[in-house]
C-alpha cells in the first residue's frame, strides 16, 4: 500500500506519457490544386508526418472537380469534401470546429488566400499551433504574419525529390 501511495505523491517516479503532435490539415482544392502550381500533396503529407501524426486530412473541392482528381486525393489518404460554389466557408467552418477537438494540437491550412484568418485566430486563441503551406512568398501575407509556421511548397519540391 505504501508503494502505491508513493506513486501518487512522488510524481517523478510515475511513468511519463509522451504526447505526439496531432495534426489536422485542410486543403483549399480549387485555390491550390491547379496545373500551374503542380502541387504534390504526398510531399506535404510526408513533411507533416515528420512533424507529428495526421489525424484529420481533408481536401475541399467544388462541384466541378473531376472524378480523376477526387480519386487521386482519396488515394493519398485525404477525405474529399465536395461543396457547391466556393469552398472557403465549408473549410473555415470545419477548421474552426476542429479547434475544439482536444486531440488536435496543430491546425494546418494549404491555401493562397487569407480567407481563413478568422479560423486561425480562433485556433491560436485556444492554444493550437497553426501552420500554413503557401505556393509563393507573396501570397497570403496576412496568413504568413499570423500563423506559427509557414512552409513554402516550392521549397518542399526540392526537399523531397
Amino acid at each position: 500500500m505504501f508503494k502505491l501511495l508513493r506513486l501518487f505523491i512522488n510524481k517523478d517516479s510515475s511513468p511519463k506519457i509522451s504526447r505526439r503532435n496531432n495534426i489536422a490539415i485542410f486543403v483549399d482544392g480549387p485555390n491550390i490544386l491547379r496545373k500551374e502550381f503542380n502541387i504534390d500533396l504526398s510531399k506535404i503529407r510526408t513533411y507533416l508526418n515528420n512533424q507529428g501524426s495526421i489525424k484529420i486530412a481533408k481536401v475541399y473541392l467544388d462541384q466541378y472537380a473531376t472524378d480523376k482528381l477526387m480519386e487521386a486525393v482519396v488515394n493519398l489518404g485525404f477525405e474529399t469534401v465536395i461543396t457547391v460554389g466556393d469552398v472557403d466557408v465549408a473549410m473555415a467552418v470545419d477548421a474552426t470546429d476542429t479547434v475544439y477537438n482536444k486531440e488536435i494540437d496543430t491546425i494546418v491550412f494549404v491555401s493562397r488566400d487569407s480567407d481563413y484568418l478568422p479560423s486561425i485566430l480562433v485556433a491560436k486563441k485556444h492554444g493550437k499551433k497553426t501552420m500554413v503551406f503557401l505556393v509563393e512568398e507573396g501570397s497570403a501575407i496576412a496568413l504568413k504574419n499570423t500563423v506559427d509556421q509557414v512552409v513554402f511548397i516550392n521549397k518542399l519540391k526540392n526537399e523531397f525529390r
